[in-house]
């Protein structure tokens, strides 16, 4: 990035104005080198959709009367170090050494305190940061117009998953995991921008490494959490997808309530019922399963099993489709693959469609695992501090 640095280091920048002016432009063969400039992007989308003042006024109560810095500035700036690939609080100080474009940066005792107080009083203060999110995301949504998700009228789907933080110390809450390792083992919830877009988290829940996959209580807050920061028109157009962890009975019961508006496409436990109910499906039952393009798929098939399962306990209307496959060369059966196929099962609350169109939606989901891979990429890696509530 270059430009004329030695009168912007003289700017003088307040903590709800430290952007450089609006005529940087990217350049190869500049004279003027500013390290780190590639965060200028997010710098500038704080801006724009105002996330960096809803910050400020929310987190205000939590300011000493005294202080010089802001927290809704601290917390953004936590943020974009952590982007540029930072895993402490300590390397606050990439930002520190650039002040013609990050502004004031607090000292690291100025953070640790902040982030202390912020622990202290942590039910209020998320409670707070997230109001913040929905509003800058609300206004985001409104700028890009029709590429908002779901402007079409479409449902948005919104995708629930696990996933392991591995701790190397004895950090409040770190528990072994189910797959024998140490940390914890969040829930993650992410709209789906499609194939072409990169995904937007709407929720990340903190959890300790021994919480189960399939808790129903932790899916059901997970859910209320991602649907609080969407647009309110967009609440009730919502599909939840989830792998077999959600396929419990009172996420589902949850899910289906009347006048909650929420459809859903989760995974299904193969059970014995289930397999004899399969082995008993006709041929000519089976259809071909969809690719990932959205075309016929060599070695693969779907059906309906719905009217051939006892589903008065589940919620009416509930369906449950089937996909059968040929597993590729190498590949471990399990015991539930069922005459050298693999079986998978999901239930859906969607009426009408074809079977093999709702089950390419469903598949879909693992698109969430990218968006994971990046949230780690970008800080979910590391959980930096002791307490479970600083984290």
């Amino acid at each position: 990035m270059s430009k004329d640095l030695s009168a912007l280091s003289r700017r003088h920048f307040s903590d709800a104005e430290y952007l450089p002016p609006p005529d940087d432009h990217v350049t190869a063969d500049g004279t003027g080198i500013v390290s780190q400039a590639g965060a200028l992007l997010l710098i500038r989308a704080l801006r724009v959709t105002g996330l960096d003042r809803g910050l400020s006024v929310a987190l205000q109560r939590w300011r000493p009367g005294r202080a010089v810095h802001e927290p809704g500035k601290i917390i953004t700036d936590m943020v974009v170090a952590l982007a540029l690939g930072g895993d402490c609080l300590a390397d606050a100080t990439m930002l520190r050494a650039e002040p013609a474009l990050f502004g004031p940066v607090a000292s690291d005792p100025v953070i640790s305190r902040l982030v202390a107080r912020l622990a202290g009083d942590a039910p209020r203060a998320l409670t707070a940061i997230r109001a913040a999110r929905a509003a800058a995301r609300q206004r985001a949504w409104e700028l890009v117009g029709d590429a908002a998700p779901g402007a079409d009228g479409g449902l948005i789907p919104v995708d629930i998953d696990a996933t392991i933080v591995t701790a190397c110390s004895e950090k409040e809450q770190a528990r072994p995991t189910w797959q024998k390792t140490y940390g914890f083992h969040p829930l993650t919830v992410f709209a789906d921008h499609g194939p072409a877009g990169s995904g937007e988290p709407l929720a990340i829940m903190l959890r300790p490494g021994n919480a189960d996959s399939n808790t129903a209580a932790d899916h059901i807050q997970a859910a209320r959490l991602a649907q609080a920061q969407l647009p309110a028109a967009a609440r009730r157009r919502v599909l939840i997808r989830a792998d077999s962890g959600g396929g419990t009975h009172e996420f589902l019961a949850w899910l289906a309530r009347p006048g909650r508006r929420l459809a859903h496409s989760v995974g299904f436990t193969i059970t014995d019922d289930i397999a004899d109910a399969i082995l008993a499906i006709p041929k000519t039952a089976w259809t071909p399963a969809y690719d990932a393009g959205g075309l016929v798929r060599d070695g693969a098939w779907v059906a309906e099993l719905t009217g051939m399962l006892n589903l008065s306990a589940w919620p009416n209307g509930m369906r449950v489709i089937v996909r059968k496959e040929r597993p590729h060369p190498g590949a471990q059966l399990r015991l539930t693959d069922i005459g050298g196929h693999r079986f998978t099962c999901f239930a859906t609350s969607t009426r009408g469609g074809q079977l093999a169109d709702l089950e390419l939606r469903h598949r879909r989901r693992a698109r969430c695992e990218d968006r994971i891979r990046c949230a780690k990429d970008t800080g979910l890696r590391n959980l930096p501090l002791h307490g479970y509530g600083q984290n």
